[in-house]
Formats: C-alpha cells, sequence, structure tokens
C-alpha cells in the first residue's frame, strides 16, 4: 500500500491546521486545505476571500478534491498521524503567511513575527531576532510604559478640553452674531442692487425686443423670396416632365423665369446685443453709484483682543468700558486685565491715519502697539514697553515717554487724528478739527505695530470715524 503513495506526510497536511487533510478541497491557486479550516480562515475577518498561502483572491467556491481525500484516508489507515498538539499551534494566526510555517521568532528591525524561513530570506537576513516569547514580554513592557504616559497625556487633554469646549461654545456664539451682522449690512445694499439690475435688465429687454424685431423682418423676407424660388423650380420640375416639342415650346418663357433675380437680404451693422455695454465693467460701475450708500473706516477693532470688560460696536468702530466682566476665553491675543483693544490690521510699512471721536471721554489712550507687547498684565504706556501713545487722565494730557511728558493744550480736542509714518519711523497726533499737533513720536521701527485704545469711561465711547470714498482713474502710459 505504501508503495502507492508517492507523497510524503507533509505533503498530505494542512497548510492551516498542520494536520493530514480533511474533506479537502483545492482552490483556482491549486493550493489545498482542509474545507473546515478554509471557512475558519474566511470567516476570520478576512475582506477578501484569498489563498492563506499565496493570497490569490478567489472568487469561485472551493472544489472537493476526491483523489487527495483518497490518498489521505489511505495515509491515515497505514496509522501514520501528527501529533495531538500540533492542530493547538498550528492556528492560522500562527502561520507565517508567505511560507505557511510557525512564526517562532520576532524581527527586532521590522517589528514583527516571522518563521525559520523568513529568517535566512533576503528581507530579514542578518536581522537581529529574538525566540517569540521572549518578545511578547519585551513588547508588554514597552506597552505597559506607553499606557502610562498615554494616562498622564489624557488627563492633560481632559483640562484642555473642558476650556475648550467653552470656547466652542463662545465662536458659535461669534458666528451667529457676525452672521447676523453680515445679513444687516447687505441688507442695506440690497435694495440698490436691485434697483440697478431692474434698470440694466430693462434696458436689454428693450434693445432685444427691437433688434428681435429687426431681424424678424429680415426673415420674413427671405422667406418670401425662398417661397417664389420653390415655385419656380417646382414649374420648371413639371414642365421637364412633358414631352419633347411641348418643352420646347414653353422653354424661353421658362429660362427667363428662371433667370428672374431676388434681392438679397443683408445683415445691417450694430444687429447684435450690445453686450459690452451690459457688461463691461459691470461690477465697477456699480460699486461707483454705490460710493454715495458705502463709508470707509480706515480701522476696525479686533474683538478677539479686547478685555473682557469692553463692549464693542457691532461694525466694530467704537468701543467703550462695561459695568462688568463678560465670560470671553481667555485667547493669547486678549488684553487682561488692562481695557485696551487692538486694530484688526497692523502696519509694517507705508503711510496709515484714522480719526478718533473721544468726545467728553474722561480717560483714554491713543496710539500704535507692538506686535510683542505683553498682554496679560498692567500696562504702562511708555515706549520701552511697545507703546507708543498719548493719553487723557483727569484732565490732563501726557505723551507716553520714559519719564512721561505732560502736554499742555490750549483746548479739548473732540477728535483726534493719529498719523502713522512707518517708513519715516514717525507718530503724529494732533486735533482733527484744525491741525493743531499734539505730539509727535520720532522711533525706528523693526516690526508690525497695531492701532491701539484704551478706554477708561462707561458713558462716552471712543469712535473711529468714517471717511468719504471717491474714484479717480489713472492713465499708465
Amino acid at each position: 500500500m505504501a508503495s502507492r503513495l508517492p507523497l510524503s506526510e507533509e505533503d498530505l497536511s494542512c497548510p492551516i491546521c498542520c494536520d493530514i487533510f480533511r474533506d479537502p478541497v483545492v482552490l483556482k491557486c491549486s493550493h489545498s486545505f482542509c474545507s473546515t479550516c478554509l471557512q475558519q480562515y474566511w470567516g476570520q475577518k478576512h475582506a477578501a476571500r484569498s489563498c492563506p498561502l499565496c493570497r490569490t483572491e478567489s472568487l469561485d467556491e472551493p472544489v472537493a478534491s476526491l483523489t487527495l481525500k483518497n490518498l489521505c484516508d489511505s495515509l491515515i489507515e497505514e496509522g501514520i498521524s501528527m501529533p495531538p498538539d500540533t492542530r493547538e499551534e498550528c492556528e492560522p494566526g500562527n502561520l507565517c503567511r508567505y511560507h505557511g510555517e510557525r512564526l517562532k521568532l520576532f524581527c527586532l528591525l521590522d517589528r514583527e513575527p516571522i518563521c525559520v524561513i523568513c529568517h535566512t530570506s533576503r528581507k530579514h537576513k542578518n536581522h537581529e531576532c529574538c525566540p517569540v516569547e521572549e518578545a511578547v514580554v519585551d513588547v508588554k513592557e514597552e506597552m505597559r510604559s506607553a499606557l502610562n504616559a498615554l494616562q498622564e497625556k489624557l488627563e492633560v487633554f481632559d483640562k484642555m478640553k473642558r476650556s475648550f469646549e467653552s470656547t466652542a461654545e463662545h465662536i458659535k456664539a461669534q458666528a451667529q452674531q457676525t452672521a447676523t451682522s453680515i445679513q444687516e449690512e447687505f441688507e442695506k445694499l440690497h435694495h440698490f442692487l436691485r434697483v440697478e439690475e431692474a434698470a440694466r435688465l430693462a434696458a436689454l429687454k428693450r434693445e432685444e425686443e427691437r433688434k428681435s424685431q429687426q431681424m424678424s423682418e429680415k426673415v420674413a423676407e427671405v422667406a418670401s423670396n425662398m417661397a417664389a424660388l420653390s415655385e419656380t423650380i417646382k414649374a420648371m420640375e413639371e414642365e421637364m416632365e412633358m414631352e419633347n416639342l411641348t418643352i420646347l415650346h414653353k422653354c424661353k418663357k421658362t429660362l427667363l423665369r428662371a433667370q428672374c433675380t431676388f434681392p438679397e437680404s443683408t445683415m445691417n451693422p450694430g444687429a447684435l446685443i450690445n453686450v459690452a455695454r451690459y457688461l463691461g465693467s459691470l461690477k465697477f460701475r456699480v460699486w461707483e453709484k454705490m460710493l454715495g450708500v458705502v463709508k470707509y473706516t480706515p480701522v476696525t477693532l479686533d474683538p478677539n483682543t479686547a478685555a473682557p470688560w469692553l463692549i464693542l460696536s457691532d461694525s466694530l468702530t467704537s468701543v467703550r468700558d462695561g459695568e462688568a466682566r463678560q465670560p470671553l476665553p481667555d485667547n493669547p491675543e486678549r488684553f487682561c486685565p488692562d481695557t485696551a483693544v487692538l486694530g484688526s490690521e497692523g502696519f509694517s510699512s507705508g503711510r496709515h491715519s484714522w480719526d478718533v471721536e473721544v468726545g467728553e471721554n474722561t480717560a483714554w489712550v491713543l496710539g500704535v502697539a507692538k506686535e510683542w507687547v505683553q498682554r496679560k498684565e498692567k500696562v504702562s504706556s511708555v515706549l520701552k514697553n511697545g507703546y507708543l501713545s498719548v493719553y487723557y487722565y483727569h484732565k490732563m494730557y501726557f505723551a507716553g515717554t520714559s519719564p512721561l511728558t505732560r502736554l499742555n493744550l490750549k483746548k479739548r480736542p473732540q477728535r483726534v487724528r493719529v498719523v502713522l509714518d512707518y517708513d519715516r519711523g514717525r507718530v503724529a497726533f494732533s486735533d482733527a478739527a484744525d491741525g493743531t499737533s499734539i505730539y509727535t513720536f520720532k522711533h525706528s521701527f523693526a516690526e508690525k505695530v497695531y492701532p491701539y485704545f484704551w478706554v477708561g469711561c462707561k458713558l462716552c465711547p471712543l469712535k473711529i470715524e468714517q471717511r468719504e470714498l471717491c474714484v479717480t482713474s489713472v492713465d499708465h502710459m
């Protein structure tokens, strides 16, 4: 019997369970497995029905191998079988997916379990390895250390999460308020735009009707000529069917009729819609008309820098001191405890100016602040702290020099003009009403500076004045 079995015990063993085949099946790639082992392997969350050895995807159902089953039955009848504990060691997860051997080693370089054949292969040759049992102990220790670090990070993140959750609520409130302000501002422009749109569409409609009527007349004229020609063609075709003498009698008249000419209709210049008239610089033309309703504010306040006690207008052009502290996020940009706020745009070149209505405000500071100024401590408005400012307090005016410079003004300004000439290194303050100089700083800038506002009065806000706009055209030669 044994002489009729050319295959060895290894050839008749399932690569998955390492036991003699039971109910063997063969895949399209020619690899064979126990039917039960293959179904269990496919059921272990394998997305594709692939071969456990070569990974070839198999869409067809496995085919039972009767010949292999007979060989295995013959081998079992002769009393040859694998040790009873081999199946437990050779579960699919314990086998090399390339060679079908048990995973006994762990590659320390590639951090993956390998078999003995893998260890001698080109991929892992000369790599340091250790037994799987030792690797499990070392890996668990590494994971335990990593787990402790992750738990510590989790506690830190939990504290950050609570802070960020409150900030997230503030962001939602900011977004809603900003959306409302946007809608209100655009609503002021919608009526103007609708009127402009309607006027242009009406003019376009009138031109379309007029030029469409002209084209209709042209079409009717050509259609009349076509009808006359069609009658002539039809008559000639009928006469051509006549007998020889008959057609000769009528040929003179017919040929004369064919020589009749019809006037050709031509398209007049300017027949098309004057598209450029309606679309040429359309946005600019509309915007030019909008100057009567649009105002420009040279500085817009940044609410993310405003101290929690300050109240800003919806347009972000005025600020006053409030009654109580508002629940705002303590973000890095925000001033606290000083009741200050910055402009939203910083300057690092050029000349810029803005007028601030101070009115009857009893405590205010105006000027510029360097980008690096400390915002989480009490501010002394002097140059060495990054501020170039003039302020009014206790009915006295001071320039923020070191030491402070007392300013003697002949009259109390209602509007203060701040002029920043970055390139020349000057910040000048004057009475916007008559141009009387208040004070001028001379300082070389090396960083970006922002408009700076400090207010200590609850009744009278500081208000940045709007400016009229005009449009000029510059010809470039």
